[in-house]
């Protein structure tokens, strides 16, 4: 069973978009993922921008690979490596830690998600 940044159950991500390396909506990984997706994020433009910026386009869909083109307040298990990038560069999304795999905190300390942690409220329903 996969563990979160806290050492419980992970929560799903998203199912609207449908997001994953293994699409099925939560940010697990394993010995193929090489881009460690661990992070559940919500977009943002801001970030969004950045990452077209830096060569991975997420907004444009490519049907192809089942992936719809993201928008602001979508959620999306993004690479933890891009979401240190982004949190380098100053434009980091905010973060869902119960649904952010564990495995993130070999690239980002706790204490630094925590400042990104994104309230319930705040961040649109898992459908």
């Amino acid at each position: 069973m996969a563990k979160n940044v806290f050492g419980e159950q992970m929560l799903v991500c998203s199912k609207s978009p449908i997001t994953g390396y293994f699409r099925d909506g939560c940010c697990e990984t394993g010995e193929d993922d090489f881009g460690t997706h661990t992070v559940c994020a919500v977009m943002t433009d801001e970030f969004l921008n950045f990452s077209k910026s830096m060569g991975n386009d997420l907004i444009t869909p490519n049907p192809v690979f089942q992936f719809p083109g993201l928008k602001s307040g979508d959620r999306w298990c993004l690479c933890a490596s891009r979401w240190l990038e982004a949190y380098q560069a100053g434009v980091a999304p905010k973060v869902v830690l119960e649904a952010t795999h564990e495995k993130t905190l070999s690239y980002v300390p706790l204490e630094e998600l925590v400042k990104y942690a994104v309230k319930e409220k705040d961040s649109k329903d898992i459908e």
